[in-house]
């Protein structure tokens, strides 16, 4: 897909998509030639407005308490993003990028089996480092970049 004049056309057979769409949804690039994921994008066009940038969440429930295990973590890290998220006025379907954290020598699956029971299958772009523990016990942080829609007329 390429970036014409605001639109995004296909540069083959996927389905064009605005990139200012009326509730500022980000839309995903997978050019030719780059493997197609069903599970991430390979880049995404963020319309033109208001952004909001979240700061790493990681697996501290409301009172303040670190979940234990990285499934666990993971969940409570998504729902913390998704408490923020809509704080903002905005959700999971307007994220462009999630930055997932995840302490060195972790096995992900269990993040990815987690994040997946709370965020769905949603295709955004994603990115995953392995990283030295941040604080004792933390096992997974996550970032992300989102788009915030305009009020409801």
């Amino acid at each position: 897909m390429s970036v014409v004049r605001g639109m995004l056309e296909p540069s083959d057979d996927r389905e064009p998509m605005m990139s200012t769409q009326p509730d500022a949804r980000p839309v995903p690039v997978d050019p030719p030639g780059v493997v197609r994921s069903p599970v991430f994008a390979q880049g995404m066009v963020l319309p033109a407005g208001p952004t909001l940038y979240v700061g790493g969440q990681n697996g501290i429930d409301a009172d303040g308490t670190l979940l234990d295990g990285l499934g666990p973590q993971t969940e409570q890290a998504m729902r913390n993003l998704l408490a923020v998220l809509a704080e903002a006025g905005t959700d999971a379907d307007h994220v462009a990028i999630l930055r997932i954290f995840l302490t060195a020598g972790v096995d992900p699956t269990a993040a990815y089996e987690a994040s997946a029971a709370v965020w769905g299958r949603r295709r955004t772009a994603v990115t995953v480092v392995a990283v030295p523990e941040s604080r004792p016990g933390v096992l997974v942080e996550v970032e992300a970049v989102a788009s915030v829609p305009p009020p409801a007329a």
